[in-house]
């Protein structure tokens, strides 16, 4: 899921330039809703990509037999996966018990703030593209699919992953709706519209460019659902918490194959593959879900990168470090074997994180950054005064009627207003363990995903 946009921290470099990337009886808080429109047509949708040489065609055949031992068994059986319902309320209990369930879901949710909905609605949009992600690879030279069933290991890999991502929307979309804090009409409708839209992230039907930009996506996919993990915890719910990182586990799977693959054409065809990398990086790494847009704010997907950069979901700090974890697993620093455009791509690369951290330091110096979460904590205050503007500039993916919050004329400041809009219990964000819904009836038993094994690697916790 999730790469964001930090378009005034990552350099830019113009690619022309480039050497030869059923009701129940408590309250609910107010819905958040979001509305979608046709997003503006984009000229570069018509530009046709050109077709790789037969000869790099012929590296992708070369590999089907090494794919099928080491990029298969990453994919799960069946049997052996999770599935969503293991996480749900179960609608096969009596009615009552049932109900009950579905209160103590919402009354966890009670602790976490409304700037957490809008990533976690964003999260779940993204998630439920996935017929855009699987179109984009299935249209790679070298790895596309003939038939609907073909055996191919690259299109069998294909599958497995996307019947694996399937479920993550399926679970957020399902935990949303029970919930009761989105707006779920209008939601559906923007994913409609975001898979419409389509994604154009600038792989140009080239495997080279696809496999380096899901390597980088799926680790930020782990880290932001990894995120996300750690702050349901935090607020109360352990549930959510156990959802979202389990989706993270899974995305670190998925992140292996994908950075295995690039090893391996490292290996065989090293100077294609660092251009490829380089022409990425160059490009920034886009999220998929960039034409993401309602009917009002035309930057819809600009803000909702910015409410997770402020509630530190995904930061510019994560964007570096995903990319020196990838040079350093890929070992790109004592790269051979290329020639003087890979060279020059080698040293660009290799040298983006410390330019990249420098034009953040002076971001912040300016004040057109905050500090990195880990060097400076703020309190929940300070970050609304910080991020006011972001939550009500985004107002259709917020909240139904802001005007609400005036009708009083008690509280005028945008920040107080934030508070009355949405109805909470007194623990509002304090950052307590709520236990009404504990007691209220049954709870789905999490399932235990503290720690995720990262093929060959140390352990890593998550929640």
């Amino acid at each position: 899921m999730e790469i964001l946009a930090f378009s005034n921290i990552i350099p830019a470099t113009p690619l022309a330039s480039m050497p030869c990337g059923g009701a129940t009886t408590f309250r609910r808080p107010q819905p958040i809703s979001a509305a979608a429109k046709q997003p503006p047509f984009l000229s570069r949708h018509q530009k046709l990509a050109h077709p790789m040489p037969p000869e790099k065609v012929e590296v992708f055949k070369s590999l089907e037999s090494w794919a099928s031992r080491f990029v298969l068994p990453l994919a799960k059986p069946v049997h052996e996966c999770w599935q969503p319902s293991e996480f749900l309320p179960n609608p096969a209990k009596p009615a009552g018990d049932f109900m009950d369930e579905v209160k103590a879901l919402r009354d966890r949710t009670i602790g976490l703030p409304d700037e957490y909905f809008v990533v976690l609605v964003g999260d779940m949009i993204t998630e439920e593209a996935l017929p855009t992600y699987q179109s984009m690879i299935n249209t790679c030279d070298g790895v596309r699919q003939e038939s609907a069933a073909s055996p191919c290991p690259w299109t069998a890999w294909l599958r497995s992953w996307t019947a694996e991502e399937n479920r993550h929307g399926d679970l957020l979309r399902t935990y949303l709706y029970l919930s009761g804090r989105v707006d779920m009409l209008m939601v559906e409708r923007t994913t409609q519209h975001v898979i419409r839209a389509g994604a154009d992230v600038g792989l140009d039907s080239n495997p080279y460019l696809t496999f380096v930009y899901t390597s980088f996506q799926e680790r930020a996919t782990f880290v932001s659902h990894g995120n996300t993990a750690r702050l349901a915890k935090k607020a109360g719910d352990p549930i959510l918490a156990s959802i979202c990182g389990t989706i993270a586990a899974d995305e670190k799977r998925h992140e292996n194959a994908y950075v295995r693959i690039i090893e391996k054409l490292l290996e065989v065809d090293p100077n294609e593959t660092m251009l490829a990398i380089g022409n990425m990086m160059r490009k920034r790494i886009t999220m998929p879900g960039h034409l993401m847009c309602d009917g009002q704010d035309p930057k819809l997907f600009s803000h909702f990168s910015l409410v997770a950069e402020q509630i530190g979901v995904y930061t510019i700090d994560d964007y570096v470090e995903i990319l020196e974890f990838l040079i350093a697993r890929w070992r790109l620093e004592k790269l051979d074997g290329l020639t003087g455009d890979g060279r020059c791509e080698q040293e660009y690369v290799c040298g983006l994180p410390a330019r990249m951290r420098k034009l953040q330091e002076h971001a912040i110096g300016r004040g057109e950054l905050r500090e990195p979460r880990k060097r400076k904590k703020q309190s929940s205050g300070s970050y609304l005064r910080s991020s006011k503007r972001t939550f009500f500039r985004w107002r259709s993916w917020l909240f139904k009627s802001k005007a609400r919050a005036y009708k009083s004329g008690q509280r005028s400041e945008p920040t107080r207003a934030l508070s009355q809009i949405t109805r909470r219990t007194n623990t509002r964000s304090t950052g307590r363990t709520l236990q009404g819904g504990h007691s209220d009836g049954p709870i789905p038993k999490p399932m235990k995903v503290s720690k995720i094994a990262t093929a060959g690697h140390a352990e890593q916790e998550i929640i």
